[in-house]
């Protein structure tokens, strides 16, 4: 009898894990292009965070572009004009993402300059926004985007960005 629950026990750990492995799978499927290079995965940030206002994103795919472990960092200026940043998981991002941009929101790479070794990648991604997409620029600034490579694909581990609105104007040689 001992055997018999044993067994029936490995049987149902064992279809557990093989449907978790298919769900993730699926998800895996239909995002792979995005991870595959350096430049996929950027072009696959800009696009999946931009979009008409009220115009629902795919946050499944913005979560799968990211390290399990990974970090969204704005940087800010407060009231009294103190530099300081926030620190968001992607979750907090789509959260706030979601709660505050109530206009349309389109973020574009104007130039990256990428540096990588080994399993690691860095990228400087100058990028303007718009609150539509043929409209008139309302920011501009620079991404500093960390990347995992794990033989299989990249991950981005961390974004920290820097906003021209904080009252910095970005060097001519970020737009060229």
């Amino acid at each position: 009898m001992k055997h018999i629950l044993i067994t029936t026990v490995l049987l149902i750990c064992m279809n557990s894990l093989t449907l978790a492995q298919a769900q993730t799978t699926s998800v895996n499927d239909k995002y792979t292009k995005d991870v595959t290079t350096e430049a996929a995965i950027i072009s696959a940030l800009y696009e999946v965070i931009s979009g008409e206002p009220g115009e629902a994103r795919n946050w499944e795919r913005f979560k799968y572009l990211f390290a399990k472990d990974a970090f969204l960092i704005p940087t800010n200026k407060n009231t009294s004009g103190v530099y300081g940043y926030r620190a968001m998981t992607p979750d907090d991002y789509i959260t706030m993402f979601s709660t505050r941009v109530k206009t349309g929101f389109f973020e574009r790479e104007l130039k990256h300059e990428l540096v990588s070794f080994g399993t690691i990648a860095h990228v400087f991604s100058t990028y303007e926004t718009k609150e539509t997409k043929n409209g008139p620029i309302t920011n501009r600034g620079i991404n500093s985007i960390q990347l995992f490579y794990d033989q299989n694909r990249y991950y981005i581990m961390n974004v920290l960005w820097c906003a021209e609105s904080l009252g910095f104007t970005l060097p001519s040689n970020s737009l060229k």
